[in-house]
């Protein structure tokens, strides 16, 4: 069983702060960059941040630049996304995902249909 699990998502107010996490569970996150992608109502899913299988590398979606930052502890098994200054673009459900082999790199584009294994999303809404 590959395995991921999103959680961490939740109301919060303009120019607040979450974090999320991605549990990969069935398999180990030492080799798979993971990707974190975004999809509001009404839009497609984009990609918002990817961090490579030794988090030596990351890439962000220019909307989210210096505001997120991806890390991750394969220790234990887990990847973050730390969301400050949040703004309501930023609603919308969160999702983590790995390619279908252990591809450690981040691709230059992230593209949804590239990857194979994906969490179940977690909900984040920015309102006041």
């Amino acid at each position: 069983q590959l395995q991921l699990v999103e959680s961490g998502g939740g109301l919060v107010q303009p120019g607040g702060s979450l974090r999320l996490s991605c549990a990969a569970s069935g398999f180990t996150l030492d080799y798979y960059a993971i990707v974190w992608f975004r999809q509001a109502p009404g839009k497609e899913r984009e990609g918002v941040a990817c961090s490579s299988s030794s988090g030596g590398s990351t890439k962000y979606a220019d909307s989210v630049k210096g505001r997120f930052t991806i890390s991750r502890d394969n220790a234990k098994n887990t990847v973050y996304l730390q969301m400050n200054n949040l703004n309501s673009d930023d609603t919308a459900v969160y999702y983590c995902a790995a390619p279908r082999w252990p591809v450690g790199s981040c691709r230059v584009r992230l593209v949804p249909n590239e990857y194979h294994y994906w969490g179940q999303g977690t909900q984040v809404t920015v309102s006041s």
